[in-house]
C-alpha cells in the first residue's frame, strides 16, 4: 500500500473556537445551513459524536459526488484539533483504502485562525491516484472554510 501526504494551510477571519464548533461539533446542523448549494445533509449514522462515530454527508445532485462516509478519529476541544477518515464514497475510492484528514485551528494575532490540514491518502496496491486531484480536493476544503467565514462575518452572534 502506498501513501500520499498533502499539507496545506489557509487563514480564516474566524476564531478557532467558532471554526472548531461548526466544523467538528455542530457539523450536522450548521454545515448544511451554511452551504445549502452543496450539502443536502450531514448526519451521524453510528455512534455518539466522539471518536469512532460514523457520519454520512449527502451532497446536492449533479456534481458527481453524491455522498461520503466519515469516521471520526480524534477530537481535541482544548487544542482545536480534529481528524476523520473518509471510509466510503460513491466516486474515486476504488484505488484508495482510506483517507485521513487531520485539522488544527491555530489562533492569529488578528483574532482569526490558521487552518492547518494534513491529508493522508492510503493507496491500494497497484492503484494510481493523481496528486492534482488531491490538490483540487484541498481547494474545495478551503472554499468550505471561506463559506464558514462569510457566514460568521454576516452573522457575528451565531
Amino acid at each position: 500500500m502506498g501513501l500520499i501526504t498533502f499539507e496545506n494551510e489557509f487563514s480564516v477571519a474566524v476564531p478557532p473556537a467558532k471554526l472548531f464548533k461548526v466544523y467538528c461539533l455542530e457539523t450536522d446542523t450548521l454545515i448544511p445551513k451554511i452551504l445549502p448549494q452543496a450539502i443536502v445533509s450531514s448526519e451521524i449514522i453510528e455512534g455518539n459524536g466522539g471518536p469512532g462515530t460514523i457520519r454520512k454527508v449527502t451532497f446536492v445532485e449533479g456534481k458527481g459526488l453524491t455522498y461520503v462516509k466519515q469516521k471520526i478519529e480524534t477530537i481535541d476541544e482544548e487544542d482545536f484539533a480534529y481528524s476523520f477518515s473518509l471510509i466510503e464514497s460513491n466516486v474515486w475510492m476504488e484505488g484508495v483504502e482510506k483517507v485521513i484528514f487531520e485539522h488544527k485551528f491555530v489562533p492569529t494575532p488578528e483574532g482569526g485562525s490558521i487552518c492547518k490540514r494534513t491529508s493522508k491518502y492510503y493507496i491500494k496496491d497497484g492503484a494510481e491516484i493523481k496528486e492534482d486531484q488531491i490538490k483540487k480536493d484541498g481547494k474545495k476544503t478551503e472554499g468550505l472554510f471561506k463559506a464558514v467565514e462569510a457566514y460568521f462575518l454576516a452573522n457575528p452572534d451565531a
